[in-house]
């Protein structure tokens, strides 16, 4: 099944087919959205608040989407071990990182109750840290960014909740604020009431 639909800059099957996961198994794994009808539109929000403003800033040339949306086949094989290597294909969280936008499990739930939508994505030749710097800087509206270092793909999602919080990881994977605190501050700084 292939569904048609151009963001600003990107395509819906860009950013259901853009990750390493879905580009090796990819005659096993349909990679779009069951629930079109609410996860579409959490896509268009992303694009528009988030990502079309950042390629907009960084130009189209040097925008690399690394992952975008994770289908219920491709959260499938994310889990899976690959079987040359013995390793899990990829990581995936559905109940917190976003990926999977408005998708409803078999009882009906939303996979993530937090709604919106998420992507990674990096800068060609820019740092990381500084495409952060200035996503805080525009004051992009994000509900949720994960820093994983300043050469790694920056993790962004959008939702109503609009929540800006902001992590990176330890070197086990578990989430921290420190060496971030200057972001952290940034953030804290406009929570605050004048």
């Amino acid at each position: 099944m292939s569904v048609s639909y151009s963001f600003k800059y990107l395509t819906l099957e860009t950013f259901c087919t853009c990750s390493q996961t879905y580009q090796k198994y990819r005659d096993r794994i349909n990679p779009y959205p069951d629930n079109l009808e609410e996860t579409l539109p959490a896509l268009i929000a992303l694009n528009e608040q988030i990502l079309d403003p950042t390629i907009e800033q960084f130009g189209f040339e040097n925008f690399q989407l690394t992952y975008g949306f994770c289908s219920k086949n491709l959260k499938r094989f994310l889990e899976r071990k690959d079987p040359t290597t013995g390793k899990k294909n990829g990581r995936v969280a559905p109940r917190l990182d976003q990926h999977m936008a408005c998708e409803r499990n078999r009882n009906g739930d939303y996979y993530c109750p937090r709604l919106g939508a998420a992507c990674d994505f990096r800068i060609l030749n820019v740092g990381s840290d500084r495409v952060v710097d200035w996503i805080l800087a525009a004051r992009l509206p994000f509900d949720s960014l994960y820093f994983y270092g300043s050469d790694r793909p920056i993790h962004v999602s959008y939702s109503s909740q609009y929540k800006q919080d902001l992590w990176t990881f330890t070197a086990t994977g578990q989430p921290t604020r420190k060496g971030i605190e200057h972001w952290v501050k940034i953030l804290d700084e406009r929570r605050s009431p004048v």
